[in-house]
């Protein structure tokens, strides 16, 4: 049986498109666009006040109200975010294939809610903590550890907020996206500015977090200042049922995965056909997915290009699939591209990432062990000290976007200034400057720790000798991880906007398993022979300077890598799924690589 020529295209010829059947013509949508956003933003800054709230101080919960020491709270902290980051992949599935980005938002915020209130009600209950441990017996590690029971209530929390996590992280923004109406100039720029300001709040919440909220649980209470959080978690969840009505809800669209599986199986099926002369199944957009938009056959990774082979009996008269894996459609293999493509970007940027996180972890170790004064009455919390590298990005981002990109556009006639990978190159270059920084203030620290010898360990040297390497570790945020999160956005397929952020997510939390794993095997391969151990329990008694060196060579390892892959990528191009454009012939030279 012939299939209809309107679904079939010759990959050497040209597509053949008689007795085409009408595409339903685009509706003219009304985005709530900026309109929408101090729901969408509003949800989103109470969410994050409130998580980054909790865990922004984490690191010195763990070793001054549960008694772990520096390795073991850095490792639970990096597996924790690293679980956190996975989630997200299953948050992204379920939004794109079930129930939509609005309500897998609304549940996890519930979620999320839980987690909190179970980490208030650790703190406010004894016998859910360790007993409080006296100064002297902290600084000889003879604090009682945690029991089962309340370990497993701290598990019960985190799980209850990686769930949230999952859900929030890989739908917020493409949500927030989802209200601009990417057909028009005016939306188009509105999406491209709204990645920049969802950072710059993001940039803010986290300033205020690692302020106010964190001097309340450091100088008043615990429970005082997980309670914050709680209640604006509470909240943030109002507030985004309220704007329910002004919103944009984008259908799912089906399961991205199984789309996947079956373009390769059917791609593994027929293996040992020719492409070059087939026919091609290449159907319309169809009805409910016409504002996607529709990708052109492409000659990278052609073996891919067999899935959509279209062999006698594989169609219906009608034009549609027997079997959705016994064929594919060019626009499913396509999208399989887009995601090989990025899989050695992600790469480059999990390197990047493993140095990023190191702020969270034994930068506050070092902060613990430095003059936090200032002047004769405030002391900086040590959470806090992260606080530099937020207000770098909260001062940079809005210069970057408002005035550093307009400049180069008209220089390089770039949209974006520059493209994306260069971008992502340059955060990579300030990651490394940040570790070597990191790892010479260090060295500098620890020598006058160890010189002056006070028996709380403290070096009599000011905690603002950390800010060369928080700013640099901004930059490096504001151009690899930013740069990252829109390279993924823009890379994919239309149908798979949250599995793009969930991308993202995947890559960070591979940098924190990647990190974990550095930490361990670093703990274990040095102290032998007489030799200190880099990462011992004392930060004054190890050498992490030599441990950021690590991290910093495999930062120049990885941008060579990044000049690599970057050389040899090419960017998505994207073809309207309109009835005009369906209807222009489509000319592939096979002879142009």
């Amino acid at each position: 049986m012939s299939p209809p020529s309107s679904l079939l295209q010759n990959e050497v010829g040209k597509a053949h498109h008689h007795h085409n059947p009408p595409l339903p013509k685009p509706v003219q949508r009304k985005p709530g666009g900026w309109r929408s956003m101090p729901y969408i933003l509003g949800n989103e800054s109470f969410e994050r006040l409130a998580s980054i709230g909790l865990v922004a101080n984490f690191t010195v919960f763990l070793m001054t109200v549960f008694h772990m020491n520096q390795v073991s709270a850095s490792n639970l902290i990096n597996i924790w975010y690293g679980i956190n980051n996975f989630l997200p992949l299953i948050g992204a599935f379920i939004s794109d294939a079930y129930v939509g980005k609005f309500w897998v938002i609304a549940f996890s915020s519930f979620a999320t809610l839980l987690g909190m209130v179970t980490m208030t009600l650790i703190v406010a209950l004894p016998k859910l903590h360790p007993p409080s441990c006296a100064r002297q017996q902290a600084l000889l590690n003879q604090c009682e550890g945690a029991t089962t029971r309340q370990f497993g209530f701290l598990v019960l929390a985190l799980g209850f907020l990686s769930v949230g996590t999952g859900g929030i992280r890989p739908c917020s923004l493409p949500f927030g996206v989802d209200q601009f109406d990417p057909t028009t100039d005016e939306g188009r720029k509105g999406i491209d500015s709204f990645f920049n300001w969802y950072y710059t709040t993001f940039t803010i919440i986290m300033l205020i977090s690692m302020t106010v909220v964190v001097y309340i649980q450091d100088s008043v209470s615990w429970v005082l200042g997980f309670s914050i959080p709680t209640i604006l978690m509470a909240c943030s969840i109002v507030l985004f049922f309220v704007g329910s009505k002004m919103y944009i809800y984008v259908k799912p669209s089906g399961s991205i995965f199984s789309g996947m599986a079956q373009t390769l199986v059917a791609a593994y099926k027929k293996r040992n056909l020719q492409v070059e002369k087939a026919m091609l199944y290449d159907p319309p957009m169809t009805k409910g997915t016409y504002q996607f938009q529709k990708l052109p056959l492409t000659n990278r990774f052609r073996y891919l290009n067999k899935a959509a082979i279209i062999l006698d009996g594989e169609t219906n008269p009608d034009g549609s699939r027997v079997s959705s894996w016994n064929l594919a459609s060019i626009q499913q293999v396509e999208e399989v591209k887009c995601l090989i493509k990025v899989i050695p970007i992600l790469v480059s940027g999990v390197i990047c990432y493993t140095a990023l996180v190191q702020q969270w972890t034994f930068t506050v170790t070092q902060a613990l062990k430095m003059d936090r004064h200032l002047g004769p009455h405030f002391q900086i919390p040590a959470g806090s000290i992260g606080v530099i590298s937020m207000i770098t990005i909260g001062i940079w981002l809005p210069i970057y976007d408002r005035i550093l990109v307009p400049s180069l556009r008209k220089i390089t006639k770039i949209e974006s200034g520059i493209t994306l990978l260069q971008r992502i190159g340059i955060g990579i270059v300030f990651s490394i400057l940040a570790m070597i920084a990191a790892a010479m203030v260090e060295k500098k620290r620890r020598d006058s720790a160890t010189s002056h010898n006070r028996p709380d360990g403290v070096a009599p040297l000011s905690v603002m000798w950390l800010a060369p390497q928080l700013i640099l570790m901004a930059f490096a945020e504001v151009f690899n991880l930013l740069g990252l999160l829109e390279f993924y956005y823009k890379e994919f397929p239309d149908n798979m906007k949250s599995m793009s952020t969930a991308m993202f997510c995947v890559m960070a939390g591979v940098g924190n398993y990647l990190s974990s794993a550095l930490v361990t095997t670093v703990h274990k391969v040095t102290g032998k022979h007489g030799q200190p151990n880099w990462l011992a329990a004392d930060i004054n008694a190890g050498r992490v300077d030599y441990f950021y060196y690590v991290i910093a060579g495999l930062g120049v390892l990885n941008m060579g890598y990044h000049l690599i892959v970057s050389s040899q990528y090419q960017y998505k191009e994207k073809i309207q799924g309109s009835e005009e454009e369906s209807k222009l012939d489509i000319e592939l030279n096979v002879s142009k690589k």
